[in-house]
């Protein structure tokens, strides 16, 4: 299992000066034109320019994080799949026994909420921060995916992709932004699709089988462009467990009815899907302050992971395995989902200004709705020529919204 390691991309930090942050709705002429614009202002009134590069390395950043925090124990990675899994079995038979519309809105939300934590248990596996054991974390792994899905290996491998580049333009693989040429090749029904909620938090299983515009290939494919040569054979195991899952689902179909396994099995993916879309979409947009993509020799690892933003789930943290706590898995992918809480809060006495601390939530994150819905309605492209840029607006498509809407996070 590919795991990257935190010293390995200490060389990846640059410190070539990078452009200034973009402000409001009076910036949007410097912002298309890609020239530098005022720092912003911190609450403690200093100035902060996000996309400086910073004064520390990544190796000084994993040197603050307790020793005990690196260690993956597999019993205790096992203790939270047996929760997660008992959890599920429970629900289901609480919904068959009570067949109850009264009942299903509630088993829908909460079991799509554990198909999403099951995710997340098995998104350990793939980073190899489930155990030290890579074939128990690709055992365990195609189990939890394949489950919800999932092609393990196929999404493995492409969310790697992502990790060690995370922050750029081109080559970053989730949510990736659009450059300008190519988001006005997009025609009007891909960007109402793309650009509208609901519809871009249910936009993963067809990334699954296309990725996003501009990119080509296929996670169930091993030939595709995602994947080596030495990559194939895993690739086409997980795609035949994937199949497995399908054709037990179609058998079930038959025994218990299509309705019954919609309700049962397919409005929970749906909610997992939400979450899974959501989720990834705010841990790199959104925030209040716009947040710099790089390109080129503006990039390195270290500079791309500091734009990650953490979130507060609520009540969610513990069910979810605090998969918000998000600037240090982007760094430290290695680190168990149980240590991530505590990595972060010892690593934020490096980070300084570059760890943005999330807004409080109650026991539902309803404080992050604005900012997804906000960042969908303005977040929509960057520029083509630059290697400090920063989302831009289409208002000609967008033109209804309030101009404080175009321009906030």
């Amino acid at each position: 299992m590919a795991v990257i390691s935190g010293l390995r991309h200490s060389s990846f930090l640059n410190t070539t000066a990078a452009e200034e942050i973009n402000g409001g709705p009076e910036e949007k002429e410097r912002m298309k034109q890609n020239t530098p614009a005022a720092a912003t202002v911190t609450p403690g009134g200093e100035a902060f320019d996000p996309a400086a590069p910073p004064p520390f390395r990544i190796a000084d950043i994993r040197a603050a994080i307790p020793a005990h925090c690196w260690v993956k124990d597999p019993w205790r990675s096992f203790s939270y799949v047996v929760q997660d899994v008992a959890a599920v079995v429970g629900l289901l038979s609480a919904a068959v026994y009570f067949d109850s519309w009264a009942f299903w809105p509630v088993y829908w939300v909460a079991q799509g909420t554990l198909f999403w934590a099951i995710f997340v248990l098995g998104h350990d596996c793939g980073h190899g921060s489930f155990s030290d054991n890579p074939v128990l974390n690709n055992v365990v792994g195609h189990f939890l995916h394949s489950s919800i899905l999932v092609p393990y290996h196929g999404w493995r491998i492409s969310h790697k992709t992502h990790h060690q580049n995370h922050g750029h333009v081109e080559n970053d693989e989730s949510w990736v932004p659009l450059p300008e040429k190519l988001y006005k090749k997009l025609d009007y029904s891909t960007k109402f699709l793309r650009y509208k909620i609901p519809f871009p938090m249910f936009a993963y299983p067809i990334y699954l089988w296309s990725r996003s515009p501009g990119k080509s290939g296929s996670h169930f494919n091993p030939y595709s462009a995602l994947f080596r040569a030495d990559e194939r054979k895993l690739v086409m195991t997980s795609t035949i467990c994937w199949a497995a899952m399908v054709a037990f689902l179609f058998c079930a179909s038959t025994i218990i009815g299509p309705l019954s396994l919609f309700k049962l099995y397919g409005v929970p993916y749906l909610i997992f899907v939400m979450w899974l879309d959501t989720v990834t979409y705010l841990h790199h947009h959104g925030h209040e302050q716009k947040l710099p993509w790089y390109r080129g020799k503006e990039w390195s690892y270290l500079r791309g992971g500091l734009t990650t933003v953490d979130r507060d789930y609520g009540l969610f943290n513990k069910i979810h395995h605090d998969i918000g706590t998000h600037v240090i898995h982007h760094l430290f992918p290695q680190i168990p989902h149980y240590h991530l809480v505590e990595a972060t809060r010892e690593a934020k006495r490096v980070l300084g200004k570059y760890y943005r601390e999330p807004r409080k939530s109650g026991p539902i994150p309803f404080h992050l709705i604005p900012s997804l819905v906000n960042s969908i309605q303005s977040d929509h492209y960057v520029s083509d020529t630059g290697d400090v840029v920063y989302y831009q607006t289409d208002t000609s498509h967008f033109s209804s919204l309030p101009s404080s809407k175009l321009h906030t996070n």
